[in-house]
């Protein structure tokens, strides 16, 4: 029993995940978090380094108590609708990296604002890194038992996690104590406060609602050990039977007792309480059968599947022993057959099912039902049975024919046994191409023909030589054996090209799928694959505002593709395919719901729920009746609807991330902003309002002073709009820059005149200004205003970051074809990492928190416009430098 590669990736890929552990009740009370606890410290004990996550004691004492020795991450507080809650902080512990997190509430749903909306998310995401946690679930909090649950005990539980989250825990640890031990306890006040007890009493926590809830979270966890030592018995090889639960398996022909057989079986399993498997062995003589029986065995098998039973169809030669290596690989106990109907000495030619499963089974018991014959048959099958393959025969004769003429041509050149040969080859021939009953034709017609046409005396059945009589049996014997090997060789070349092709289409689907980025790729690769294997029409049909709509042809996209099989279906169609929808159960086509539609309608199921509905519609009803087909459609339906919601999270997700930055673009640009325009439009409305109440009684030099400061501020108040205008067009990317040749040393005198109109000659707001810029260096291809303003803004940035009185540089030189220019002062330089952060958007260093953080990001744009670089350094001795170049080579127009 060897474990298949895909399963051995799969645990190895598991290996490198964080281990989780499951602390499992069946509800409130049972103690999870308390042993949870208890095997944390246990493991503290050991020297794992353990922390607290989130534990929710609800106010036990007891629980309390087993928390003061253990390191707590401190909480997550999110204000909400006024209120301030607590939520397990992510980040916190993905930043500590404990060897093992304690996170209670597995089913928890987080508040809005966090990065996942539940609690088990979380922990995939701790798990991913690497770290092992420990958590707490109830019973009724499992997905698949939530309408179990609010059937017993009238609640409907909203906080739920996927049985996936189960399924792939590597530890589940069931806590359980007896109803009275938890009533006891509630009463006691040691689940909940007085009140909340007296409320829970009255409802959820009734002793009828706890046993079953108990019942529930026993059969849940018996399921996963069984799976467990499943698990165990394929990757070590075991092929020795356990029986530690019990199961059933139903072996079926399509015989009139076939349907007693299988009720009486699954009431028997019903009496057991146990799992049964109802299997169809297609042996080579079950292929041969007309098309009615074939169709009649697969409603055989719908039919049991409907009864609560696990379907299957197996391929082989010997129904017993396919039956029996079933039984083995699967753990399977008892094995249930129906009782023969056919006379005994059948059996002694041909073989009894029953007498081989009995001498052969071993440890595994073996049952002869006959079934209830008050019951119905099995169910009618509307199918024609095909005409006798009359062209097959005939084909058989011919080959005859021909190896009668070449044994009469070669008779004079061979020995009679030799021509036998001949026949022997065309039996072969004709049992490889058209079956086993035209190839026993042959041999019984081969035998005849060369005794009558090749054996003296000619032309009569009458043998001289009595030798010829052993020759004769040997030639029927040896050709009906080749006829037997042949078909058996080519059923299962058959059988094995089928499941070859299912495998492939799978394959080839799931590496489509993967490769698929977008909901409207995965809809494309969906349709093409789904058509191409079913030979159907396909739809499928996703929920706007909960009704479904089918994608594809509405679009037009089928049109556009001149791809046949894309159809939107019927309002009758439609209404079924809602229904689907709703209930999440399949109809149509092969299903007891609806089976005269012309359409199998296949729900696809998400891990949050239903998302959409996958409609076959097939150019043969016989197409999609059989279970394998059924299931392989199934199989699609489940990949199709992960890559599905994978495409829907991803689109939602890129929604979320482009929703928040440009919420956080917007909170950065209006708290940047509004600052820097309220400062220059305060001092201007100060200054103007004083000049106009008391302008009269100023002396000229104040006037003159308020005068000056409020062209100050409004010339400010104008750069600043201006950035915010460049920076629109850079990010629009409409920013042109229309280059003419242009001396240097010009547009850097106009941006020292702008920054400072009438200061001091060699000064600059108080501090040296010292510029080298050489005479021969050449004109260069600028845009004029665009650099006046880059100088402006780096001359700004030099003023803003550097104190009064140190020196301001700006040198200009000549490398190759580039011109390189410099502006530097002596501040207090970049913090390192600060290099390339100056030049994004709303960046401010950390010694100033004046400005938007605008300037230096319009500089790059403005340097990418012109083909050139724009970089930031610390420089020798204390302060900034920021370089850019300019090329010299043309004066084309660029764009970005």
């Amino acid at each position: 029993m060897t474990d298949d590669p895909l399963a051995q990736l799969k645990r190895a890929a598991q290996r490198q995940r964080g281990r989780l552990k499951i602390f499992f009740g069946a509800a409130a009370g049972v103690g999870k978090t308390y042993a949870m606890l208890e095997a944390a410290h246990a493991r503290a004990a050991e020297g794992i380094d353990v922390v607290v996550g989130y534990v929710e004691p609800h106010g036990r004492a007891q629980t309390e108590a087993l928390l003061t020795d253990l390191e707590l991450l401190p909480f997550r507080e999110i204000a909400y609708h006024g209120a301030t809650l607590r939520e397990f902080d992510l980040d916190a512990a993905l930043a500590r990296r404990p060897q093992l997190i304690l996170v209670d509430e597995l089913a928890h749903s987080n508040a809005t604002g966090s990065r996942h909306p539940k609690r088990w998310q979380d922990i995939e995401e701790l798990r991913a890194a690497g770290i092992d946690v420990y958590t707490t679930v109830n019973v009724q909090h499992v997905e698949s038992l939530n309408d179990v649950v609010a059937q017993i005990t009238g609640v409907i539980v909203r906080e739920t996690v996927p049985d996936s989250v189960l399924t792939g825990a590597d530890e589940v640890e069931m806590i359980d104590i007896t109803p009275d031990d938890l009533l006891q306890r509630l009463r006691a006040g040691k689940i909940y406060v007085p009140d909340q007890a007296e409320r829970a009493l009255a409802s959820f926590f009734r002793k009828g609602n706890l046993i079953a809830l108990r019942e529930l979270a026993l059969r849940r966890t018996a399921q996963r050990v069984d799976a467990q030592m499943e698990d165990y018995r394929r990757s070590n090889e075991i092929t020795a039977l356990w029986p530690a639960a019990l199961r059933l398996l139903v072996g079926i022909d399509s015989g009139p007792a076939a349907a007693r057989l299988i009720r009486a079986a699954g009431r028997m399993a019903g009496e057991l309480h146990a799992e049964w498997v109802v299997a169809h062995v297609e042996t080579p003589a079950v292929t041969r059968r007309a098309a009615a029986d074939q169709e009649r065995s697969a409603a055989l098998l719908r039919m049991a599947e409907q009864l609560g039973a696990t379907a299957v169809t197996l391929n082989g030669q010997e129904a017993a022993e396919e039956l029996l290596t079933y039984a083995r690989r699967h753990n399977i106990s008892k094995i249930v057959i129906g009782k023969p109907e056919h006379p005994r000495w059948y059996d002694r030619m041909f073989g009894s099912v029953a007498e081989d499963l009995m001498r052969k089974s071993g440890v595994i018991d073996v049952y002869v039902l006959s079934g209830d014959f008050g019951d119905t048959e099995a169910p009618v099958v509307d199918v024609q049975t095909p005409t006798t393959q009359f062209r097959s025969y005939g084909l058989a004769a011919l080959v005859v024919v021909i190896c009668t003429v070449l044994g009469y041509l070669l008779d004079p050149y061979l020995q009679p046994i030799n021509i036998v040969m001949i026949y022997l080859l065309g039996v072969t021939l004709v049992a490889a191409r058209l079956g086993r009953g035209p190839s026993a034709l042959v041999s019984l017609l081969g035998v005849a023909a060369f005794d009558f046409f090749l054996v003296p005396p000619y032309l009569s059945f009458a043998v001289t030589d009595v030798e010829y009589i052993f020759t004769f049996l040997t030639m029927a014997a040896v050709g009906l054996l080749i006829s037997d090997l042949a078909a058996r060789l080519r059923a299962q070349v058959a059988a094995v090209r089928r499941r070859e092709e299912r495998t492939a289409a799978l394959y080839a689907l799931s590496r489509d799928l993967s490769s698929a980025r977008g909901i409207e790729q995965v809809l494309r690769a969906t349709m093409l694959h789904v058509a191409e294997v079913f030979e159907s029409r396909v739809v499928v049909l996703l929920p706007v505002n909960e009704r479904l709509q089918p994608w594809g042809a509405v679009a037009g996209w089928a049109r556009e593709t001149n791809v046949e099989q894309i159809f939107a279906p019927g309002q009758s169609d439609q209404a079924l395919a809602q229904w689907v929808y709703e209930r999440g159960v399949p109809a149509g086509v092969g299903t007891d719901t609806v089976p005269a539609a012309n359409l199998l309608f296949l729900p696809l199921r998400g891990a949050e729920g239903p998302i959409g509905v996958l409609g076959l519609q097939p150019a043969e009803r016989v197409r999609l009746g059989a279970p394998d087909q059924r299931h392989l459609a199934e199989n699609y339906a489940g990949q199709i609807a992960l890559a599905v919601e994978r495409a829907q999270l991803a689109a939602e997700a890129e929604r979320s991330r482009v929703a928040v930055e440009t919420e956080r673009l917007r909170t950065s640009l209006l708290s940047s902003v509004s600052h820097d325009l309220r400062t220059p439009l305060a001092v201007i409305t100060g200054a103007a309002g004083t000049l106009l109440q008391d302008g009269a009684r100023l002396d000229a030099a104040t006037r003159d002073d308020l005068a000056r400061t409020a062209l100050e501020e409004s010339e400010r108040l104008s750069r600043l709009v201006a950035n915010l205008l460049d920076m629109t067009r850079v990010e629009s990317g409409g920013l042109i820059a229309k280059k003419t040749l242009v001396p240097f040393d010009e547009v850097v005198g106009s941006a020292i005149r702008r920054i400072e109109p009438h200061g001091e000659t060699g000064m600059l707001q108080g501090r040296p200004l010292a510029l080298d810029i050489p005479a021969t260096l050449p004109p260069v291809p600028m845009d004029e205003t665009l650099i006046e303003q880059l100088l402006l803004n780096l001359l700004d940035n030099a003023l803003r970051y550097t104190p009064a009185g140190s020196p301001i540089t700006i040198t200009a030189r000549q490398i190759a074809a580039l011109i390189e220019v410099e502006v530097a002062d002596r501040g207090p330089g970049l913090k390192p990492g600060d290099e390339e952060q100056i030049f994004e958007k709303f960046y401010r260093a950390s010694t100033r928190r004046d400005g938007a953080g605008l300037g230096l990001a319009i500089c790059r744009g403005i340097v990418t416009a012109h083909g050139g670089q724009i970089r930031a350094q610390n420089r020798a001795g204390g302060g900034a430098s920021i370089r850019f170049t300019l090329p010299l080579e043309t004066s084309v127009i660029l764009r970005i």
